[in-house]
C-alpha cells in the first residue's frame, strides 16, 4: 500500500488536529502538572463524544471498527501538542488484547472502554527497563481464583484506573510460556498505587500487588498462555507510541521552524544562516523516514500480515531516534532559553525522553530487528 493517507484518513485528520489544538494545547500540560489526577476526565468525555475512545473497538461492541492507521492520526495529534490522556493504554493497548482474544473480559470492557465509561491501565513493566518476557509477579491457584503478588512499575493511569491489566507467571521462570494477562480491578483488596511525576510532568504508578484475590473469570485468554494477548497488546501499544513521537518530533520542529523565521542575530533571520539551513533540511528528512515506517507498521498490523513484528520494532526505534533529533535540535536552535521552563520547546524534550523508554527503547527495538533478523 502506499504510504500515505487515503481520503477518509485525510478527512479524520483534518477533524482530530484542530480538535487537539483548540482543547488540549501544550498550556493544559502546565496547569495539570499541579494537578493530583495528572489528566482531564472532562478530555476524556470529548474523546469519547468524538468517538476517540472507540476506535479500534468492534462495531458489534459499541465502537467504530478502525484501524491502527486511524488511530495513530489521533495519537500523532496527541504527540504534536503534548496532550495527556489515558488513550493509549486504554483505547489501544488494552483494546488490542481484549479483541485478539474475545470471551467474557472482552465482552464486559470493551464497550465501556467505547462509551469513555471505563480506563484501563497497563501492569507490564516490572523494573527499569522494558522486559516482558522476564516478568516476576506470580499469580497462584488459590480456590476458585487466583493469588497474585509481585509489584509493576510506572504504570501511566494506574492511579485513576478502574482496571489494570496485569501480565503474570502461573509457570515458569521467564519467557513467553508461562504468562498469563488477568483483569485485576484497581480497587481490589491488596492493590496499591503510588503515583510519582515522571520527568514530562505527567503520573506514572508503582503498583503493588498484595496477595490479591481474583476469580478464575477474570483471566484473559487463557492460563500460562497470555502472551496470546499480550503480543498484539505490545504490538499496538509500540506502534501507538511510535505514532505519537512523531508527533512530538514534529511539534518541536515546527516550533523550531517558526523560531528561525522570527529570531535575529547580527541583524539577519537565524533562518538565513546555512548551517542552521543543513540541519533543519537533515532533520526533515529524518521525520518523513521515521513517519514512513510508522504508516508502514500500522498497515501491516491493520492486514494482520506476518511481517508487522518486525515492522512495529522498526518504527518504534526510527520514531524514537527522529524524535530524540527533533527536541534536541530544537532546544539547541532556539539557545539557552530553550532550557528555560517559559519556552515550550523543554517540554517537548522532557515528553520525548518519557515516550522513548516506554514500551523499549530504541536500543532495545534495534536489538529486537536484528535477533527477529536471525542475528
Amino acid at each position: 500500500m502506499p504510504l500515505y493517507h487515503t481520503d477518509d484518513q485525510a478527512m479524520l485528520k483534518d477533524t482530530v488536529a484542530p480538535f487537539m489544538a483548540d482543547t488540549a494545547p501544550v498550556a493544559a500540560l502546565r496547569k495539570l502538572r499541579a494537578d493530583e489526577t495528572g489528566f482531564s476526565r472532562d478530555l476524556w468525555k470529548q474523546f469519547a463524544e468524538m468517538g476517540f475512545t472507540g476506535m479500534l473497538v468492534p462495531e458489534s461492541q459499541g465502537g467504530l471498527g478502525m484501524g491502527h492507521a486511524e488511530v495513530g492520526i489521533v495519537l500523532e495529534e496527541i504527540g504534536r501538542n503534548l496532550t495527556v490522556s489515558p488513550f493509549l493504554s486504554t483505547s489501544v493497548g488494552a483494546v488490542a488484547a481484549l479483541r485478539s482474544v474475545g470471551g467474557a473480559q472482552a465482552d464486559l470492557w470493551l464497550p465501556r472502554i467505547a462509551s469513555g465509561e471505563a480506563i484501563v491501565a497497563l501492569g507490564i513493566d516490572e523494573g527499569t527497563k522494558h522486559r516482558p518476557d522476564r516478568i516476576a509477579t506470580k499469580a497462584e491457584r488459590a480456590g476458585n481464583g487466583f493469588k497474585l503478588s509481585g509489584s509493576k512499575s510506572c504504570v501511566a493511569f494506574g492511579h485513576v484506573a478502574d482496571m489494570i491489566l496485569v501480565a503474570a507467571r502461573t509457570s515458569g521462570a521467564s519467557g513467553e510460556q508461562g504468562l498469563t494477562l488477568f483483569a485485576v480491578p484497581r480497587d481490589a483488596a491488596g492493590v496499591t498505587t503510588d503515583p510519582r511525576r515522571l520527568v514530562d510532568g505527567t503520573l506514572g504508578s508503582a503498583v503493588t500487588l498484595n496477595d490479591v484475590m481474583i476469580d478464575a473469570d477474570a483471566v484473559i485468554g487463557e492460563v500460562d498462555h497470555g502472551w496470546a494477548a499480550l503480543k498484539p497488546l505490545l504490538a499496538a501499544a509500540r506502534t501507538g507510541l511510535a505514532a505519537e513521537l512523531i508527533g512530538v518530533g514534529q511539534g518541536a520542529a515546527d516550533m523550531t521552524l517558526t523560531y528561525l523565521k522570527q529570531r535575529k542575530q547580527f541583524g539577519k533571520l537565524i533562518g538565513s544562516f546555512q548551517a542552521l539551513q543543513h540541519r533543519a533540511a537533515h532533520l526533515y528528512s529524518e521525520l518523513e523516514i521515521a513517519r514512513a515506517s510508522v504508516m508502514k507498521a500500522q498497515q501491516l498490523l491493520d492486514e494482520g500480515n506476518d511481517g508487522a513484528e518486525l515492522m512495529v520494532s522498526v518504527a518504534k526505534a526510527k520514531a524514537s531516534q527522529a524524535a530524540n533529533l527533533a527536541v534536541r535540535e530544537g532546544v539547541q536552535m532556539h539557545g539557552g532559553i530553550g532550557m528555560t521552563d517559559e519556552y515550550d520547546i523543554g517540554l517537548y524534550m522532557k515528553r520525548d525522553r518519557a515516550l522513548a523508554e516506554y514500551m523499549g527503547d530504541a536500543h532495545y527495538h534495534i536489538d529486537r530487528v536484528a535477533r527477529l533478523n536471525g542475528y
